[in-house]
């Protein structure tokens, strides 16, 4: 009775040592859906997406799947739907249409599929639909870009604003940023306040202009409106849209690269992509505030494994950090702004 008793158990402690070796040896699949995958900004966050998969050495495998190009949001919404009846075992989506995302995320609370914004958040109402948000406090950017402008143009001036949608959350956030900066006056909610005249600040007729993240349709804008205000004082893309087809954009800026570096136009655009800051060092911008795109992709994935591990979710929302590249800076490493990147902060 005893030798029996032994062996059931022996077997029961080997079957509760396979299973948590088979816990512990299972691989997770988390998908990366950004709002469109060629973007360059999207690139660099499955990058470290992947920095993240390599460095876990076969715990998590890195899903990168988003529409090929933006669009209304309807196609990212349809993914992100078909990654939860999937039931792979989490997504960290950057949302183009907020209310289409909520839509998609209904089922995946039963499903149990643990969700994460990066980039751009959920709205408001919607937020309990994700666990955190993990990017950049996007408000703080158009803080930034505005106060850049206003170390060129002290006594303020005609400024256009030119953001990535009407409906882009983080877009929006940007702009109420940078209206509140230049106006010194808080508004209540995203995108702000039109500027028509306080602290000398006014948005020029047909701005702000919005490019549904069409880099083509940037440029044009871009020039269109620099033709039609030549004595504009202010160009102050949200993202940087229109440097991501930098022959075009180098074409357009070219054309005002004096009054750049005069100081009478002050071009100071959002985000410090690589191919952005050699724009910077050829003069082609005033200044640029750049986000971290590789550390939200790095983050999701270990925050992901965390929360499928039975560990605390992430703080929400868990802000990365912003980097202000100027001309004087432009080559060499930075001091942090609100948050530590896993490959340091630069403007190289």
């Amino acid at each position: 009775m005893l030798r029996r008793l032994s062996r059931i158990l022996v077997a029961a402690a080997a079957l509760g040592s396979a299973a948590a070796s088979s816990a512990a040896d299972k691989k997770y699949t988390f998908a990366l859906a950004p709002k469109a995958t060629n973007n360059p900004f999207f690139d660099q966050a499955f990058a470290g997406c992947k920095k993240a998969e390599k460095e876990l050495n076969g715990k998590i495998e890195c899903l990168y799947v988003g529409p090929s190009e933006e669009g209304g949001g309807d196609e990212q919404a349809q993914i992100v739907a078909d990654l939860i009846a999937r039931k792979v075992d989490g997504i960290a989506v950057s949302p183009t249409n907020p209310a289409a995302i909520a839509a998609a995320l209904q089922g995946a609370k039963a499903a149990r599929v643990p969700v994460l914004t990066f980039d751009s958040d959920l709205l408001e109402n919607d937020k309990g639909l994700r666990a955190a948000y993990v990017g950049t406090h996007n408000y703080d950017i158009g803080v930034n870009i505005a106060k850049l402008v206003m170390q060129i143009k002290p006594r303020g001036g005609a400024i256009c604003i030119q953001s990535g949608g009407a409906a882009s959350v983080n877009h929006n956030q940007r702009m109420q940023g940078i209206r509140d900066t230049l106006s010194g006056q808080k508004s209540a909610e995203p995108p702000g306040e039109r500027l028509a005249g306080e602290n000398g600040w006014t948005e020029v007729v047909g701005c702000p202009v919005y490019t549904n993240d069409d880099f083509a349709v940037a440029n044009q804008q871009m020039e269109d409106i620099l033709d039609k205000y030549p004595d504009l004082d202010a160009f102050t893309p949200t993202g940087g849209l229109p440097q991501m087809l930098p022959d075009a954009y180098t074409k357009t800026a070219e054309r005002v690269k004096d009054k750049i570096r005069s100081g009478k136009l002050a071009l100071v655009v959002g985000d410090t992509l690589p191919v952005q800051i050699e724009l910077l060092r050829k003069g082609l911008s005033s200044a640029q505030v750049g986000q971290r795109p590789f550390e939200m992709g790095y983050k999701v994935m270990y925050f992901l494994l965390d929360m499928k591990e039975g560990k605390p979710e992430p703080h929400d929302p868990t802000y990365t950090g912003l980097d202000i590249c100027t001309p004087e800076n432009v080559g060499r490493p930075l001091a942090d702004i609100g948050g530590a990147a896993p490959q340091g902060a630069s403007c190289l």
